[in-house]
Protein backbone atom coordinates (compact mmCIF):
# COMPACT_ATOMS: atom_id res chain seq x y z
CA UNK A 1 0.00 0.00 0.00
CA UNK A 2 1.73 3.56 -1.18
CA UNK A 3 1.47 5.91 1.07
CA UNK A 4 0.19 9.63 0.32
CA UNK A 5 2.69 11.97 0.92
CA UNK A 6 3.05 15.90 0.22
CA UNK A 7 5.95 18.04 0.90
CA UNK A 8 5.39 21.25 2.29
CA UNK A 9 7.87 24.22 1.83
CA UNK A 10 8.29 25.74 5.02
CA UNK A 11 8.91 29.61 5.86
CA UNK A 12 8.74 31.92 8.35
CA UNK A 13 6.08 35.51 8.43
CA UNK A 14 7.74 37.18 11.56
CA UNK A 15 7.81 34.51 14.23
CA UNK A 16 5.30 32.40 12.91
CA UNK A 17 6.12 29.21 10.75
CA UNK A 18 4.37 28.58 7.75
CA UNK A 19 4.42 26.26 4.99
CA UNK A 20 2.34 25.33 1.43
CA UNK A 21 1.84 22.45 -0.56
CA UNK A 22 5.55 22.63 -2.80
CA UNK A 23 3.03 21.51 -5.87
CA UNK A 24 1.83 24.82 -5.26
CA UNK A 25 5.38 26.79 -5.64
CA UNK A 26 6.75 27.95 -9.00
CA UNK A 27 9.91 28.88 -7.68
CA UNK A 28 11.83 30.81 -4.71
CA UNK A 29 13.92 34.29 -5.29
CA UNK A 30 15.81 36.54 -3.69
CA UNK A 31 14.08 39.68 -2.89
CA UNK A 32 15.14 42.14 -5.52
CA UNK A 33 14.04 45.01 -7.90
CA UNK A 34 9.97 45.31 -6.30
CA UNK A 35 8.40 48.25 -8.11
CA UNK A 36 6.16 50.23 -5.66
CA UNK A 37 2.45 50.28 -7.40
CA UNK A 38 0.83 53.86 -5.87
CA UNK A 39 -2.55 53.41 -4.41
CA UNK A 40 -1.89 49.44 -4.05
CA UNK A 41 -3.83 48.39 -1.10
CA UNK A 42 -1.35 47.53 1.88
CA UNK A 43 -0.24 44.13 1.38
CA UNK A 44 0.92 44.41 -2.11
CA UNK A 45 4.47 45.73 -2.01
CA UNK A 46 4.91 46.03 -5.49
CA UNK A 47 6.04 44.73 -8.61
CA UNK A 48 8.64 42.35 -10.22
CA UNK A 49 9.53 41.64 -13.86
CA UNK A 50 10.74 37.88 -13.59
CA UNK A 51 11.80 36.66 -16.87
CA UNK A 52 9.60 38.99 -19.11
CA UNK A 53 6.70 38.57 -16.57
CA UNK A 54 5.32 41.26 -14.65
CA UNK A 55 4.32 39.86 -11.23
CA UNK A 56 2.57 41.31 -8.61
CA UNK A 57 4.20 40.54 -5.27
CA UNK A 58 2.20 40.24 -1.57
CA UNK A 59 3.84 40.74 1.95
CA UNK A 60 2.84 37.67 3.98
CA UNK A 61 3.85 40.11 7.67
CA UNK A 62 1.66 42.74 6.02
CA UNK A 63 -1.21 40.10 4.71
CA UNK A 64 -1.02 38.64 8.18
CA UNK A 65 -1.19 41.79 9.80
CA UNK A 66 1.96 40.80 11.53
CA UNK A 67 4.35 43.71 12.54
CA UNK A 68 6.84 42.22 14.77
CA UNK A 69 9.98 41.36 13.83
CA UNK A 70 11.67 37.91 13.48
CA UNK A 71 15.19 37.08 14.98
CA UNK A 72 15.65 34.16 12.18
CA UNK A 73 15.66 37.28 9.13
CA UNK A 74 18.82 38.41 8.95
CA UNK A 75 19.82 41.28 6.74
CA UNK A 76 18.82 39.98 2.92
CA UNK A 77 17.36 36.70 3.76
CA UNK A 78 13.89 37.89 2.59
CA UNK A 79 12.78 35.75 0.18
CA UNK A 80 9.77 35.72 -2.71
CA UNK A 81 8.34 32.69 -3.14
CA UNK A 82 6.36 32.50 -6.76
CA UNK A 83 3.27 30.48 -6.44
CA UNK A 84 1.43 29.64 -9.92
CA UNK A 85 -2.33 30.71 -9.10
CA UNK A 86 -5.46 30.20 -12.06
CA UNK A 87 -2.92 30.47 -15.20
CA UNK A 88 -1.51 33.84 -13.10
CA UNK A 89 1.98 34.09 -11.39
CA UNK A 90 1.51 35.94 -7.75
CA UNK A 91 4.55 36.38 -5.36
CA UNK A 92 4.41 35.86 -1.66
CA UNK A 93 7.66 37.62 0.37
CA UNK A 94 8.87 35.83 3.51
CA UNK A 95 10.64 36.73 6.39
CA UNK A 96 13.04 33.55 5.30
CA UNK A 97 12.84 30.07 3.64
CA UNK A 98 12.99 26.86 5.84
CA UNK A 99 13.04 23.40 4.81
CA UNK A 100 11.17 21.31 2.32
CA UNK A 101 9.12 18.67 4.25
CA UNK A 102 7.23 15.40 3.53
CA UNK A 103 3.82 14.64 5.61
CA UNK A 104 1.45 12.26 5.61
CA UNK A 105 -2.26 13.41 5.20
CA UNK A 106 -2.51 12.02 9.26
CA UNK A 107 0.06 14.40 10.18
CA UNK A 108 -2.64 17.63 9.50
CA UNK A 109 -4.73 18.88 12.65
CA UNK A 110 -7.59 21.74 11.91
CA UNK A 111 -5.99 24.89 13.13
CA UNK A 112 -6.88 25.99 16.37
CA UNK A 113 -10.80 27.22 17.32
CA UNK A 114 -9.13 30.08 19.25
CA UNK A 115 -7.16 32.14 16.05
CA UNK A 116 -10.01 34.07 15.07
CA UNK A 117 -9.31 36.96 11.97
CA UNK A 118 -7.67 37.18 9.35
CA UNK A 119 -5.03 34.24 10.77
CA UNK A 120 -8.15 32.02 11.23
CA UNK A 121 -8.98 31.77 7.88
CA UNK A 122 -5.41 32.23 6.09
CA UNK A 123 -4.17 28.57 7.86
CA UNK A 124 -6.32 25.37 6.64
CA UNK A 125 -4.43 23.12 8.76
CA UNK A 126 -1.55 22.98 11.09
CA UNK A 127 1.64 20.73 11.75
CA UNK A 128 3.15 19.19 14.76
CA UNK A 129 7.18 18.73 13.71
CA UNK A 130 10.27 18.58 14.95
CA UNK A 131 10.40 22.19 13.64
CA UNK A 132 7.76 23.50 15.85
CA UNK A 133 4.03 23.89 14.86
CA UNK A 134 3.53 24.65 10.91
CA UNK A 135 0.31 26.37 9.91
CA UNK A 136 -0.20 25.23 6.59
CA UNK A 137 -1.76 28.23 4.57
CA UNK A 138 -5.07 28.65 2.34
CA UNK A 139 -3.60 30.40 -0.52
CA UNK A 140 -6.91 30.98 -1.79
CA UNK A 141 -7.86 33.41 1.14
CA UNK A 142 -4.30 34.83 1.56
CA UNK A 143 -4.80 36.24 -1.97
CA UNK A 144 -8.38 37.48 -2.02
Amino acid sequence: MTENINRIVTFFAGESLCGIDILETQEIIKTTGITPVPLAPDPITGIINLRGSIITVIDLNRRLKIHDSNDRCLPGSHRIIILRVQEESIGLRVDAIGDVIDITPEDLAPPPGNIHGIHGRCFQSVVRHEQGLIGILDIATVLE
